[in-house]
């Protein structure tokens, strides 16, 4: 039997990240946060514009300072939910495809983000220097594998509806 290998606790969450940065709407960069904690999603969040707002990839990015300013980067939009729901964020890891900016580093720092975990960088950022002299753990690792193995042929108990086919 040719048995597939259990993605890690780090790799399926980072790939929950991949997942969330398919619904970013800035054609400049798509990012993906997902906040854990005790193996338990807490909050999620992508880069996109204010709700009710106009998107980039509908009227184009809002650039000044070489940053799009008209969205609100992923670890920011992950906080709002997280907030909005009253869930704390206080000993969790935060899943990132994009190491933070400056600005979203600080603000992890103070929401108690103890942990992240990425595997890309991001420009003009001080996020590791805030992170490490603040005592959280960067860990820099490579890009899950993108394809989600789900072989429904192989699974005798499912079998794929009308639509699915």
């Amino acid at each position: 039997m040719n048995k597939k290998k259990r993605p890690s606790w780090d790799e399926y969450f980072l790939k929950l990240a991949m997942l969330a940065s398919e619904r970013s709407t800035c054609p400049r960069m798509h990012c993906g946060c997902v906040f854990v904690r005790d193996k338990f999603v807490l909050a999620t969040g992508y880069n996109g514009s204010l709700p009710g707002h106009p998107h980039c990839e509908d009227i184009g990015c809002l650039v000044v300072d070489n940053h799009c300013v008209r969205t609100n980067h992923a670890e920011m939009n992950a906080l709002t939910q997280a907030a909005i729901h009253g869930v704390t964020l206080k000993g969790a890891t935060a899943y990132i495809t994009n190491m933070s900016c400056t600005t979203c580093a600080k603000a992890l720092i103070a929401a108690g983000i103890v942990r992240v975990v990425v595997f890309s960088d991001f420009h003009d950022t001080l996020a590791t220097q805030f992170y490490t002299t603040s005592g959280v753990e960067i860990v820099k690792t490579e890009m899950p594998e993108k394809m989600i193995n789900y072989e429904i042929e192989k699974y005798s108990s499912a079998k794929k509806t009308k639509k699915s086919k």
